[in-house]
């Protein structure tokens, strides 16, 4: 099964949609479109892993999401489970070049937050 991880707070803020103003509320409804849909339009199925940070953190995981809280850095955690990938797909959601640059670096591939449902 590959390994989806989506970045939370670049995700998020892709959409002008208010989440500034709660980001943990919009890190949640990201997390509930992902488990609705699972995962890109590119198909599946995917082990689906959403990196939150900051003020995003306290977010829950549920059924077909689980939330990695980063301690430090979301790039870093990011970087790092895709690493540990063990060998598997690993597809990573975001629209950050250098992030991009350092997953492709370990393997992974990379898509854009527009690649994602709704």
């Amino acid at each position: 099964m590959e390994l989806l991880i989506v970045d939370g707070a670049n995700v998020v803020g892709s959409r002008p949609d208010g989440w500034w103003k709660d980001r943990r509320g919009a890190a949640e409804r990201l997390r509930d479109r992902l488990a609705a849909h699972g995962g890109p339009a590119e198909g599946g199925p995917y082990e689906i892993v959403l990196v939150v940070e900051g003020r995003a953190r306290g977010v829950a995981s549920v059924p077909g999401v689980r939330v990695e809280e980063a301690p430090g850095s979301g790039d870093d955690l990011i970087v790092e489970l895709a690493r540990n990938a063990a060998g598997r797909p690993c597809l990573v959601v975001t629209a950050d070049r250098e992030l991009r640059r350092r997953v492709e670096e370990t393997g992974g591939r990379c898509t854009g937050p527009r690649s994602l449902p709704g």
